[in-house]
């Protein structure tokens, strides 16, 4: 029975709506696959996406950035953060590598943590990463003149390339710095359409247009008590928002998966980020986005989404006041493209399954 132990960032969700289809593609290549996933990722946001059966450690090999919402980055913390990471980084790296050798894995996946990849370099393990960016190339846009930095750097490239290969899933950032890429389709889970069960759950009201706001598994609560009306208009939130308006429900308990929900909906609100981008435009579901400047991956990101679906960014003052009446008219007027090849989930299937059969 091969084995494979699967590392996955929990810096939202995006790195699991990366990983968890190209897990559940590899399971039905190979049915008798033992999957071993370490992540700080609750159990059921796992569950939710896996079809496979695995076994749950929970840990945390990265912590991307420190912030103090969905948007906005604590650079010196960073900074200090990750100088504390690579203080004693071989040590680190020999201590990671004696548990990844208990767990005998046949194969590391990695979605992004640079720590188990050189650890399975240590361990001689075999290794893959996965992900649309590489947190290296996040260290240095925010921390490049941080004391310490270019040793940090350097340690982080050296672990991501001595993976066999770093699959890069559209859109993604360039990595010039790599040596390893292959760039793949993009990787996502289609839900259902399911339209009229998801109104037939909505109060009675008249709705006409369902907007979805998802922030991507990280915390930016907008504030929607004060937003004005949008006749027609019913929003979708998370619950932990506690939104009391007869125009706003919480999605959770409306019995359908978040993909589901997803595909059923005439426009998403979101912040750049790989899985809501992708899964819009491989769903041909419009969107409004965040403006988010600071981050490095957000021109690839738009750039990709403006080919590939019907798109509009929305500001900060816009959200704090609600006023995306006319952002949303002018995204419904846009024509939808054709959808986009969303064959990654299997192109990465495919190189881990001859991976684990030698």
């Amino acid at each position: 029975m091969p084995h494979l132990l699967v590392d996955i960032s929990f810096h939202g969700f995006g790195h699991i709506s990366q990983t968890a289809p190209v897990l559940n593609a590899l399971a039905q290549r190979l049915p008798d696959l033992r999957v071993t996933v370490r992540s700080a990722a609750p159990y059921p946001v796992l569950r939710q996406r896996l079809q496979c059966e695995f076994v749950h450690i929970p840990a945390a090999f990265d912590f991307g950035l420190k912030m103090d919402s969905a948007v906005d980055v604590r650079v010196a913390d960073s900074a200090a953060a990750y100088r504390s990471v690579h203080a004693h980084w071989d040590d680190t790296v020999q201590r990671e590598a004696k548990v990844m050798r208990e767990l005998s894995p046949d194969l590391l996946l990695a979605d992004i943590p640079y720590l188990s990849l050189a650890a399975a370099q240590v361990a001689q393990i075999p290794a893959v990463a996965l992900c649309s960016l590489n947190w290296a190339d996040i260290y240095q846009h925010y921390c490049a003149g941080a004391d310490f930095s270019s040793t940090a750097h350097a340690q982080m490239l050296a672990a991501y390339n001595s993976a066999a290969f770093f699959l890069q899933p559209q859109p993604c950032m360039p990595m010039p710095a790599l040596s390893n890429t292959r760039v793949i389709s993009p990787i996502v889970q289609i839900g259902h359409p399911q339209r009229a069960a998801l109104k037939a759950k909505l109060p009675s009201r008249p709705v006409e247009k369902l907007v979805l706001v998802a922030m991507g598994g990280m915390e930016l609560r907008l504030p929607m008590e004060n937003w004005p009306r949008i006749p027609g208009v019913h929003w979708l939130v998370p619950a932990d928002w506690h939104v009391t308006r007869e125009d706003v429900s919480a999605f959770e308990p409306l019995g359908l998966s978040f993909k589901d929900v997803l595909a059923s909906v005439d426009a998403v609100l979101t912040k750049p980020g790989y899985g809501t981008f992708a899964e819009a435009a491989c769903g041909g579901v419009p969107l409004l986005y965040l403006t988010r400047a600071d981050w490095p991956e957000t021109p690839y990101l738009v750039d990709w989404l403006q080919r590939n679906g019907a798109c509009r960014e929305v500001s900060r003052a816009e959200l704090e006041s609600g006023e995306l009446h006319g952002a949303l008219r002018e995204l419904w007027d846009m024509p939808l493209p054709p959808r986009p090849n969303a064959s990654g989930a299997e192109e990465a299937a495919r190189h881990l399954c001859e991976m684990l059969r030698g």
